[in-house]
């Protein structure tokens, strides 16, 4: 879809039910369609609104957005099963692919739509950053921490704003457990950019690594956990105390099994955390995306 100019259709829309099958699952064909689920008495819902819809327009056409209103038009919100709002659906190719319910941070909606939007291709005189940062990404993944932060360098040379760049050599700080360093190499990112998912990312695995605990308590909560598997709270323990140690698999899929024995379990603490984990594990990454289509499966089930 082309970019968005002064005469282009708004990407933003009110929806109804008689419109649900032409507005978003014939629309989802041509690009993804956010279906955002509200009513006028929902205080979070007023909360969530503004920071979707200008994510949403930042997208500059390669994502659109429903809103409906559940007293005026209650039956697709009946057919999803929504409990409770705001709730959030994406439809890509005419089916449902993500969701959330609840008032994200505006980083994480930000993030949520980010992921939806199709990659534009590089400007021109871009490439070559492009390159070296994709180089720079697939080192740190194999565990070169010195290699890629060489590349990183040589990148914030060239553009010493590059907010890819300043992410990537504050995680392999991170990674070489230089957790002071990598806040300080966050704070490099121009003011307007302290939000960006990359830095968001970094910070949150900052965070993360932060509630590292002792060996024998994470020893003890398995102990805990087997021999009552129901035991929510001390699943989630394990799963912050995993995470922490960087063992964001395991950690994910214990709190999505929080989340398909209690969905909204500890006013929702577990999807909370998991929202964490794939925030830290980074947009793109292959733990991320997996994590979302098991928490779709399961909301959408």
């Amino acid at each position: 879809m082309t970019m968005i100019g002064a005469d282009a259709p708004s990407p933003v829309k009110d929806g109804t039910d008689q419109g649900f099958m032409a507005d978003v699952i014939e629309e989802s064909r041509n690009q993804p369609v956010i279906v955002d689920f509200w009513a006028p008495w929902c205080g979070p819902c007023k909360t969530l609104a503004p920071a979707l819809e200008k994510a949403v327009r930042a997208a500059k056409g390669k994502v659109k957005l429903v809103k409906i209103n559940i007293d005026e038009q209650p039956a697709i919100a009946g057919q999803l099963r929504v409990q409770s709002i705001p709730a959030v659906f994406a439809f890509e190719k005419g089916r449902p692919v993500d969701g959330f319910t609840g008032a994200l941070p505006e980083s994480q909606i930000k993030m949520f739509v980010e992921r939806l939007a199709k990659g534009a291709p590089p400007a021109e005189g871009e490439a070559d950053l492009a390159a070296a940062l994709e180089e720079a990404a697939k080192a740190l993944a194999e565990g070169d921490i010195g290699g890629a932060a060489q590349v990183y360098a040589a990148v914030l040379q060239a553009d010493p704003e590059n907010v890819k760049a300043i992410a990537g050599l504050a995680r392999c700080y991170l990674a070489a457990g230089e957790a002071d360093q990598a806040r300080d190499t966050l704070a490099m990112a121009p003011e307007d950019k302290q939000k960006d998912p990359d830095i968001a990312s970094v910070r949150a695995a900052i965070e993360l690594a932060g509630a590292k605990p002792a060996d024998d308590a994470t020893a003890a909560l398995e102990s805990t956990l087997a021999g009552n598997p129901k035991d929510h709270a001390a699943r989630f323990d394990l799963a912050v105390a995993l995470a922490a140690r960087g063992d964001l698999d395991n950690a994910v899929t214990h709190l999505l099994t929080i989340i398909e024995h209690e969905r909204e379990w500890n006013d929702n603490a577990a999807r909370t955390q998991l929202l964490k984990v794939f925030e830290a594990a980074g947009l793109n990454s292959d733990l991320a995306k997996s994590g979302r289509r098991r928490l779709s499966a399961i909301l959408f089930s």
